[in-house]
């Protein structure tokens, strides 16, 4: 359900600029301070009404609350508010990093060698799942990606919103409400909201252009590397809709080459004889790329509102997006069973390829009626990959086959319908009473494309050659010479046969209600009820209440507990990545089945349920000073059901119960609810400004994080009571990937037309785990330290410079043993990745 009711009750628009002292509107109001602090000098970025000590956390939210003119310091539950100036600060380019060094509970790790996953990547929020975090833009509903994370990365198992798909270039703020709020929102609200707001502008505009490349001496590779170069141009410019309406439109482009950090790999890559000693020493050693891979995005974004003669406002937002990345696999060697040398006598490194095309169109209308203020709208959004691979083959078609193949695609589509109205009351309770209301449908599709024939079919060529051309030969059980199977599908990534080919869809519709009341100048009350029906799993009910009680000007109290769902995703429940292999002639299916498919079912599966959560929270509002604030906020979320993958299911015990009820099938994973987690920890917040008059200003932040997840429970197999349906290391991945610890601290010292940035985070222990407790190593804690600094040459012109990760630091080597020969010497489960030093130069011209 949309929390987009904070909308101006009197807007007015003069020619070629906006009249601030008429706005009541909180969106209206972030999104302009957020603009201001983007493209004005620091120096300018003073209001009459603001003064240079506001700050940050006192601009209106427009997130966990239904009620106008609120600040995030006057909430019941714990906003951040982060204007894009903010956000831009260092030169990542991604808004999921960006949030990473920004939020202190919000995490995002750089993946590499993951197939899909190192295209659409997932972040954390309080150590939960990706998709355990409901996304907003403008307070609605943002559509998920058709990407299921099915691999060894964080977040195994979901499908969440690909925040990398908004480009900061569009993005006015984001507010992060960090509390559960699915009684407010609807599902996936766990974690808590991340709400974009889109830039908001009927005049001016701005140019900026970013280049830059890691710059870096790798540690432990005793070599340095200059890769990763990125190029970024952004922009947007706002155009007035006669006196009462604004069309703001963005765009962005950006290129990021990759970035490699594999050892060399000391393996044999050619038959052991004489005759290919030299080519063997010979031989770039350097053959894998293990790192950030390639991507291209356009983007482009608008957002628009309109304002009628009667007061209805409309309004309309959207964005496309379309992403070219590349995720390399492992390298094939020439003497490989998967590989044919008269195709790549020297061997050859496969490349997945992933094109995305993401786009949103929303709109709707708003005003106030009989005293209720109503917004009625509908959002429509859209997120498909295409694969492709590249540079590779398919052994069983031998040495015709083809090197580059279509894959297929997943698909998935939303529509989501709402209406809300709200009105403040003053004779309701003694004094002031909100009461909302909404209603809300929702309608999704989830669908797999199956890719083509040559990607996945078992060729005419049924086993695996040697380097010669002949029949690869290996001893059976009994020590007999046997030809080795060829490997059947384009080599990194077969590609969806037509049996995994899905199309299935579900629709939901809500309604909900919830009542805000302040009966004095210390008190604040909230609550609130919702009420879910989906077509296929169920129906949910949650709550939430939520206080705060003010002591003093300078000291408050605030608390909630509240009741939260998240829905089984479409993707869960229907993906499908099924092979076909022979055995005597019989048909057997391998892969990962939908929850309800036979194969499932037979070993215990069926239909998935919602997750439950219960949440708590209570903290602390400090504001000494109009210059100094601190929140502290402690939490605890308990989440029961929660859906995961499982393990490959396979032996005598599955086989047997497979053929007992008639499926042909071997090695099968799916989707099922059962594991039970805790998590604990608190939030630190503060801030402090500095005005030293003529020689600048300094405006300080710190943010600490402490969060702990305990899984206290995990299911058994009900069919084979002793198979192992989610294994120690992916029980440890929910309790240890991300930091217990996180603390960032930073810094922007102004003075005339200089702007000095250093941020800096110190990211905590992290736990790299294994099902053999003998291979567990740990992540040390690092300091990561950014700093920039831009000089205005003119009101409208600026150029800085700026290096994130200064110090050119890197996470604690893997261990020998662990890291496939050394050629991967750093872990994927690294907080702040494995890039090294990134420097980079900047311009920026705005009108």
């Amino acid at each position: 359900m949309s929390v987009g009711i904070n909308w101006p009750r009197e807007v007015k628009y003069q020619t070629g600029a906006i009249n601030m002292t008429n706005m009541k509107s909180l969106l209206v109001t972030a999104s302009t301070l957020a603009v201001a602090a983007t493209f004005l000098p620091a120096s300018a970025q003073e209001s009459d009404e603001a003064g240079s000590n506001e700050l940050r956390q006192g601009q209106v939210v427009v997130t966990g609350t239904r009620t106008a003119n609120r600040t995030a310091l006057e909430t019941a539950v714990p906003v951040d508010v982060f204007p894009v100036a903010e956000l831009t600060q260092t030169g990542r380019v991604e808004l999921n990093q960006i949030l990473s060094t920004t939020v202190p509970s919000f995490n995002f790790n750089q993946t590499a060698i993951n197939d899909g996953t190192d295209i659409i990547r997932p972040a954390t929020l309080r150590g939960l799942s990706p998709d355990q975090t409901l996304v907003l833009v403008n307070g609605k509903r943002r559509h998920s990606s058709a990407l299921v994370n099915i691999n060894g990365s964080v977040g195994r198992g979901s499908a969440a919103v690909d925040l990398n798909s908004i480009p900061t270039s569009a993005i006015g703020n984001v507010q992060v409400l960090r509390d559960g709020a699915s009684a407010q929102y609807g599902s996936d609200a766990i974690a808590g909201v991340i709400n974009v707001i889109l830039r908001e502008d009927d005049h001016g505009g701005g140019l900026n252009v970013r280049y830059g490349a890691n710059v870096s001496d790798p540690e432990g590779l005793n070599r340095s590397e200059i890769d990763g170069q990125t190029t970024t141009i952004g922009g947007w410019t706002g155009f007035g809709l006669g006196d009462n309406g604004f069309l703001t439109v963005s765009g962005e482009y950006s290129l990021r080459q990759a970035s490699n950090r594999a050892g060399l790999d000391p393996r044999r890559q050619f038959p052991d004889d004489p005759a290919f000693e030299e080519v063997e020493r010979n031989f770039d050693r350097l053959n894998h790329n293990y790192g950030n891979g390639r991507a291209e995005n356009v983007s482009f974004f608008v957002n628009s509102g309109y304002t009628l003669e009667n007061g209805v406002e409309l309004y309309a937002f959207g964005g496309v997006q379309d992403r070219e990345g590349e995720s390399p696999g492992f390298y094939r060697r020439a003497d490989d069973a998967r590989n044919i040398s008269s195709i790549y006598p020297g061997g050859f490194l496969p490349v997945i390829g992933g094109d995305v095309t993401d786009y949103s169109l929303g709109g709707g209308f708003r005003g106030v009626a009989n005293g209720w203020d109503y917004d009625v709208s509908a959002v429509y959004g859209s997120n498909e990959l295409d694969y492709s691979v590249n540079n590779s083959l398919n052994v069983s078609l031998g040495p015709t086959s083809q090197t580059s193949f279509n894959a297929g695609a997943l698909s998935f589509d939303q529509v989501t319908v709402n209406a809300d109205i709200v009105k403040t009351f003053d004779n309701l309770l003694p004094g002031e009473t909100s009461l909302a209301f909404g209603v809300e449908y929702r309608d999704e599709n989830f669908q797999i494309d199956a890719g083509e024939e040559a990607s996945y079919v078992k060729g005419d060529n049924p086993y695996a050659f040697d380097y010669f051309g002949n029949v690869r030969l290996t001893e059976d059980e009994d020590g007999n010479l046997v030809p080795v199977d060829a490997a059947v599908g384009s080599q990194v990534f077969p590609g969806f046969t037509p049996e995994s080919a899905v199309d299935e869809g579900r629709d939901a519709a809500s309604i909900y209600g919830e009542v805000e009341w302040v009966p004095n100048d210390q008190t604040l009350i909230s609550a609130a009820v919702r009420y879910e029906d989906y077509s296929d799993f169920g129906d949910a009910v949650t709550g939430k209440i939520a206080g705060r009680y003010d002591f003093t000007d300078q000291v408050a109290v605030r608390g909630a507990i509240s009741t939260g769902f998240r829905a089984p995703s479409l993707q869960q429940q229907y993906f499908t990545a099924i092979s076909t292999n022979f055995i005597d002639g019989v048909p057997f299916e391998v892969g990962t089945f939908p929850a309800t498919s036979p194969a499932a079912v037979a070993l215990g599966g069926g239909q998935l349920d919602a997750e439950e959560s219960t949440s708590y929270s209570l903290g602390f509002v400090l504001t000494p000073t109009n210059d100094w604030f601190v929140t502290i906020d402690a939490y605890q979320i308990n989440i029961d059901d929660q859906i995961f993958l499982t393990e490959n299911l396979g032996g005598d015990d599955v086989d047997a119960v497979l053929a007992g009820a008639g499926v042909n099938a071997d090695r099968v994973r799916f989707f099922q609810n059962g594991i039970e987690t805790e998590s604990k920890g608190v939030d630190i917040v503060t801030k402090y400004a500095f005005d030293f008059g003529d020689m600048g200003t300094l405006d300080t932040s710190a943010a600490f994080n402490y969060s702990k997840t305990e899984v206290t429970h995990v299911p058994a197999n009900t069919v084979i009571p002793d198979l192992t349906l989610f294994s120690r290391s992916n029980t440890l991945t929910l309790e240890e990937s991300a930091p217990e610890t996180k603390f960032i601290l930073a810094g922007n010292y102004t003075y005339q037309q200089a702007d000095f940035v250093l941020r800096a985070t110190r990211f905590g222990d992290v736990l790299v785990p294994s099902n053999n407790p003998d291979n567990d190593f740990t992540l040390d804690a690092k300091w990561i330290l950014d700093a920039s600094v831009n000089f205005n040459v003119t009101d409208k012109f600026s150029v800085g410079i700026g290096a994130d990760n200064l110090l050119d630091e890197y996470p604690t080597m893997t261990p020998d043993g662990l890291n496939f020969n050394g050629i991967f010497p750093y872990s994927s489960r690294s907080p702040f990745g494995f890039s090294g030093r990134f420097v980079y130069a900047r311009a920026s011209y705005n009108w």
